[in-house]
């Protein structure tokens, strides 16, 4: 075995934000050791160039310093060294989000990826760090939150910790502070609930109860035992935050403070039931993606992007089943999960997009296009989160009404899981192939399916939500959307405008309107509106949201509206001719009155 790869990481300078490491090379390349940082982070399928954040680089051995020169935009080339190799490096930190760096007095935060250099040659070798506090009285109180394994460390201490490999040392996020911790187990594994940032009053017996339960379905759902010896949620707490990153052991969050529970509240709130939705699909990632992973991440290629047609199903239906987790978890009742559900369909209904792209390409293209949305994505890419969670949907259902109810998703996520992630990471990775993952739907439930995969994901066709739905006795409702705020649902006297515009928008200085999004083939486009115009005035009254939404409740179809806009710092004069509001937004309803139905439904629900 290698000697060990060891590095020491200190939150030196909190106030300038910055990082200091230190990597030690027992036994480096005698031709001058090359060092590298991933230009991604799994899991956020974008080119990010971490190595941008590296400020300040220097190479030492026994004789002192050493020659160290960058060849790319990630890697360096230190001189040979004599024994030893030291290369010591500035990270700058000040990233609020899961994916990179963060530092300043308040806490601390960062994944390996973006402040460990690999040492190529030696990625293989076994990995120790040190993890240093924050000189001064003022961080007497940090404590460090990690799924790394202690080497000399004590529970939440500063100290050292190890990882088999540096794939391994990169894939556990550390959250330094003065934070909160919750703790409990789920299927007899000790789980860890870190909070961070400035908190609400807050009802940790409920979160922990919660999250409990969330964590139990899943494990059991996969099968005991869970395939890690501990886990932890680090989760930033702040006025709007939102979203997550997962990890092997772990994964990082951000929470909104209204969004967690505090004490006395009664029932589920809106932004506490997305938060649970949060945590369900990103600890369901647990075993989809993390271990059960398409062949293009086994292993993660550091320098570039990694192309898989295969997102659909592996961010897909992980959203699939995070709300589902809720409703079979028994946080949630049927009726608020179709709620759920109604939003995400009517998100995918009104983006002309879905008509555009199919899954499977969207899923290539992420690179390009999910993380890099501009004016004109609801016209040209579909989400392979929402929509593949959809035609998750329609797949679960089909096998089960195809199989009598003898077979279901179910199913095909227990056997890829058998084949594919339970020994992941215990010998060599073995990723999915690209054709691989329908292979086994097929053969697990014995059914063909290629005709329904290609309509699912090859194809730009509607999905066949309201059949798939009807067969276990939901009622589907088609209507108009009616105000800004209208995400779906069930409404039983909608009173929705007659026209509309074919535009999203926003609010501009002045309490004016400024069009976010001009939608394909509808009126604001045909008129030749633009996103980014500002409305100034409709038909000679201020463009406020309140009169746009006036003139849209007096008008009807046909009916043409005057609008003066500015285009930068150009006014200009459009002919809107108004055209009947769509009937994109879906509201889902229990239907009680087919005995069978009613029952493949609570099978479907009560898995």
């Amino acid at each position: 075995m290698k000697p060990a790869i060891h590095y020491r990481i200190n939150p030196a300078s909190p106030e300038a934000h910055l990082f200091e490491v230190s990597l030690t090379v027992e036994q480096p390349d005698p031709a001058g050791q090359l060092l590298s940082l991933p230009v991604w982070i799994p899991g956020s399928y974008l080119v990010r160039e971490f190595a941008r954040h590296i400020v300040r680089i220097e190479a030492e051995d026994a004789r002192g310093p050493l020659a160290i020169d960058k060849l790319d935009k990630r890697s360096w080339r230190a001189a040979p060294a004599e024994g030893a190799l030291t290369v010591r490096y500035s990270v700058y930190g000040y990233d609020l989000s899961v994916r990179t760096a963060y530092l300043d007095q308040t806490r601390g935060f960062f994944n390996g990826t973006s402040v460990f250099l690999g040492v190529e040659g030696q990625l293989d070798a076994p990995v120790t760090v040190d993890i240093a506090p924050p000189a001064g009285k003022d961080y007497r109180e940090w404590r460090v939150a990690t799924s790394l394994t202690p080497l000399k460390a004590k529970p939440y201490a500063f100290g050292s910790y190890r990882a088999a490999n540096y794939d391994e040392l990169i894939d556990h996020p550390v959250e330094l502070g003065d934070f909160t911790l919750i703790q409990f187990k789920a299927c007899g594994v000790p789980h860890d609930f870190v909070l961070a940032g400035r908190l609400p009053k807050l009802d940790s017996k409920r979160l922990a109860r919660d999250v409990k339960a969330i964590c139990e379905y899943q494990i059991r759902f996969f099968g005991e035992p869970a395939p890690f010896e501990r886990y932890v949620f680090m989760t930033f707490v702040s006025g709007d935050g939102y979203g997550g990153l997962e990890h092997r052991a772990s994964t990082a969050l951000m929470a909104s403070r209204d969004s967690l529970p505090q004490p006395g509240e009664r029932g589920l709130k809106s932004p506490y039931r997305q938060f649970l939705g949060l945590v369900s699909h990103e600890y369901f990632h647990t075993w989809n993606v993390k271990r059960i992973k398409p062949a293009a991440y086994a292993p993660y290629p550091a320098d570039g992007e990694a192309y898989s047609r295969l997102l659909w199903a592996f961010e897909g239906l992980t959203s699939y089943y995070d709300d589902l987790t809720l409703v079979r978890a028994g946080l949630i009742d049927a009726d608020s999960y179709l709620e759920l559900l109604s939003h995400t369909i009517t998100g995918v209904l009104r983006n002309p997009g879905s008509a555009v792209q199919t899954l499977a390409e969207s899923s290539f293209d992420t690179w390009i296009k999910y993380y890099r949305p501009d004016e004109n994505a609801p016209n040209s890419m579909v989400s392979y989160y929402t929509k593949g969670a959809l035609a998750g949907l329609c797949l679960d259902l089909h096998i089960r009404r195809e199989t009598a109810g003898r077979q279901s998703l179910d199913d095909v996520m227990q056997a890829l899981w058998q084949r594919y992630g339970r020994d992941f990471y215990a010998g060599k990775p073995v990723g999915v192939a690209e054709e691989a993952w329908e292979a086994v739907a097929e053969e697990v439930t014995g059914l063909t399916l290629e005709p329904l995969f290609d309509t699912l994901l090859r194809s730009t066709e509607p999905l066949p939500l309201e059949s798939v739905l009807a067969q276990v006795g939901i009622d589907w409702q088609a209507r108009a959307q009616v105000g800004a705020g209208d995400k779906g649902g069930w409404l039983e006297q909608p009173k929705a405008p007659a026209t509309w515009i074919g535009a999203r928008t926003a609010a501009a200085d002045g309490g004016l309107v400024k069009l976010a999004h001009v939608l394909s083939d509808g009126p604001a486009m045909a008129a030749g509106l633009a996103a980014g115009d500002v409305l100034v005035a409709i038909d000679d009254l201020k463009a406020s949201p309140a009169n746009l939404d006036a003139a849209l409740a007096l008008a009807r179809p046909g009916d043409k509206l005057e609008v003066l806009a500015f285009r930068r710092d150009e006014l200009m004069r459009f002919k809107l001719r108004l055209e009947a509001a769509p009937a994109n937004t879906v509201g889902l309803k229990r239907n009680e009155g087919d005995a069978a139905r009613v029952t493949a439904r609570k099978e479907w629900l009560n898995a």
